[in-house]
């Protein structure tokens, strides 16, 4: 049985899909899984070693020009590759307008959430059958339900796989611990200021700890700098392609992060994970591991950085345990 995936975004949507993707590979051997997603999160998907092939769309980068020539020859382009597939089932575990446009572009029968458990009702409409998933589980939960129901099976919701492999990568390791810290996010309220990751860090060189940082635009630039000028010991990986900084990510000691993807990242290698939420809810879209935790600042209060080591200190202290009893 051939089945295509359809995650488009947002890169934690993504990460999110991937313990639904390891309850199938076990429960169904049977079943080989392609997927479409966007283009950026391309070198996230294959992570997996389930999925085979990778279709790519660019609806972000189509939507600043839909009347360009160059974008109807890529959206034809995919629509032909995904009807050549030949698929047996789609499966839009994104549940949006978007979503089920693309999965019926591949001319085959359409399974997704039903009208009460779809984020847009609307999307059902392009789907063959529909699968009730109660809307007031965590996104990982429901997705592993909404596989099981299509595929014939039940998961087993006391236990957590993502799955993925850490990707080998070509930047040259960083000896010793290290805490790597994900201050780069999208939205301004969501940012831990600058002077907290500092502190972090400064706790973190005090604790045998080398932090690690990185960026992907200018203001994370100036971040990024301004932690390495305030503990010297902080390690800049310079801005590269996402499957490089998965790689170094993979092999941290701990992680500490924004509410950003790469930190749902870090949870779902089951790193030791603090994710620090300022202005969003972690609610049920928040990171989940088995060594992951979330600190959450109260209506105008903050979230102290000793706070915040100290978590990642207990966390760490848990994972080394399980290791022992493994």
């Amino acid at each position: 049985m051939k089945v295509l995936i359809v995650k488009t975004s947002s890169m934690g949507d993504v990460i999110h899909t991937f313990p639904a993707v390891e309850d199938a590979a076990l429960n169904r051997p049977d079943v080989s899984f392609d997927w479409c997603v966007e283009e950026a999160f391309a070198g996230i998907v294959a992570l997996h070693p389930a999925i085979g092939r990778i279709h790519t769309v660019a609806i972000r980068r189509w939507r600043k020009s839909p009347f360009n020539g160059a974008t109807w020859r890529e959206a034809s382009a995919l629509r032909r590759a995904l009807r050549e597939c030949r698929y047996d089932l789609v499966i839009d575990a994104q549940g949006l307008l978007k979503s089920a446009v693309v999965a019926r572009q591949a001319r085959a029968p359409i399974a997704g959430f039903d009208r009460s458990s779809a984020r847009e009702p609307s999307a059902t409409l392009f789907y063959d059958v529909t699968y009730h998933v109660p809307r007031d589980l965590h996104a990982i939960e429901r997705t592993r339900r909404l596989f099981g129901q299509a595929l014939g099976y039940q998961p087993d919701l006391s236990t957590l796989n993502s799955g993925i492999a850490v990707p080998a990568g070509t930047i040259a390791a960083i000896d010793g611990k290290t805490a790597f810290l994900l201050h780069g996010t999208s939205r301004e309220d969501k940012k831990w200021p600058v002077e907290d990751w500092i502190g972090a860090a400064r706790l973190l060189v005090g604790r045998s700890l080398t932090p690690v940082t990185t960026w992907s635009n200018g203001r994370e630039k100036a971040v990024a700098e301004a932690i390495a000028m305030a503990v010297p010991s902080t390690v800049l990986v310079p801005k590269s392609p996402l499957a490089e900084i998965a790689a170094i990510l993979g092999r941290s000691t701990l992680v500490i992060g924004a509410d950003t993807g790469l930190t749902h990242l870090a949870s779902a290698f089951g790193l030791p994970t603090v994710a620090v939420f300022l202005a969003t809810e972690p609610g049920l879209t928040g990171p989940r591991g088995p060594f992951a935790s979330t600190l959450l600042a109260a209506p105008g209060g903050r979230v102290e950085p000793a706070e915040v080591v100290a978590e990642a200190e207990r966390l760490l202290e848990l994972s080394q345990t399980n290791i022992g009893k493994d």
